[in-house]
């Protein structure tokens, strides 16, 4: 059933399909539910199907996948992963999608979810924070813009990222009695919607604007959290002296990972990236590039392409 969320009534009618099923020895598979909107869906699912429910998020296609069916690295990252947008025809095209799609999510799934809130200026956040791809949250500066208050622009970007078009990337905030920065890092999680509010159509487009680096950071970090699970949880880090990791993954409470990512085809981690990685005690550590070769570089880090890189996260 698609678009569940559009039918919340159903979930009742669910529940004693489900149980009588269950009583007749079917205890799993019965349904599959979708719907736009993970946060949602999940409370009114909860609501009536506790016990009874297990949630998958289904990411647009990755890496691995886009690879797999022979789709060229760079395609995937100037069109995202959503199969419309990476599999048109030409650039046009897919740029035409892409547009039509963000439409669509703000003249009707934006009033649906969040009927009090102006989707144009919704709108206008989501291309302000597309502008500002990876850059620590400045809420005061974009209130200012919007002619908002702070805690309006906390329930715009909460939205956002309940659609899940968002990602809020958490800053690491352990005891090391360091000024740590503590405002969240925030990307468009597609890329190819990214590109589509900056209304970049090729790749020469891409690579001659400011974003691209930022854009290349968070198609890997959209990537590589994909690949690493459930058991490791996100975060980036940095200090007020300037320590700096792209992306922490935390696994049982612990740091285990550190993952620069780098837009060139000669890599080198920063001064602060190795004090950072000093800081939690880190000993894996990564330098994604996109490049294919495996090389040995300063400060212990290792530097990869991302594909092989969330091979091994997989597999770990």
């Amino acid at each position: 059933m698609d678009e569940i969320h559009r039918a919340p009534g159903v979930f009742e009618v669910l529940r004693g399909i489900i149980d009588d099923n269950r009583q007749a020895g079917q205890r799993s598979g019965q349904f599959l539910l979708l719907g736009s909107a993970a946060l949602d869906l999940m409370r009114q699912s909860s609501e009536t199907l506790a016990g009874r429910v297990a949630y998958l998020d289904i990411a647009p296609l990755n890496i691995v996948e886009a690879t797999a069916a022979g789709i060229a690295d760079n395609t995937l990252w100037l069109r995202g992963g959503f199969p419309d947008s990476l599999l048109a025809a030409d650039d046009t095209r897919s740029l035409d999608w892409r547009r039509d799609f963000i439409r669509s999510y703000l003249e009707r799934d934006v009033p649906m979810f969040a009927p009090r809130l102006p989707a144009e200026t919704i709108g206008r956040l989501w291309t302000m924070l597309a502008h500002n791809q990876g850059s620590v949250l400045n809420q005061s500066r974009i209130a200012s813009a919007l002619g908002v208050a702070n805690p309006t622009i906390d329930r715009y970007i909460d939205l956002l990222v309940d659609l899940q078009l968002v990602r809020s990337l958490r800053p690491w905030g352990g005891n090391l009695g360091k000024r740590l920065v503590k405002s969240p890092k925030v990307y468009v999680r597609d890329s190819g919607l990214l590109h589509g509010l900056l209304e970049l159509e090729t790749l020469n487009d891409l690579l001659g604007h400011p974003v691209c680096g930022h854009s290349f950071e968070g198609h890997c970090i959209e990537n590589l959290i994909q690949a690493a699970g459930k058991r490791r949880v996100p975060y980036f880090y940095r200090t007020q002296v300037g320590a700096e990791i792209d992306l922490v993954l935390e696994k049982g409470g612990k740091p285990e990972i550190a993952i620069e990512i780098k837009r060139s085809m000669a890599p080198s981690p920063e001064r602060g990236f190795a004090v950072a990685c000093d800081d939690l005690q880190i000993e894996q550590r990564y330098v994604v590039y996109p490049g294919q070769e495996r090389i040995s570089l300063r400060h212990g880090a290792l530097a990869m392409g991302l594909q092989e890189l969330v091979g091994l996260l997989a597999q770990d």
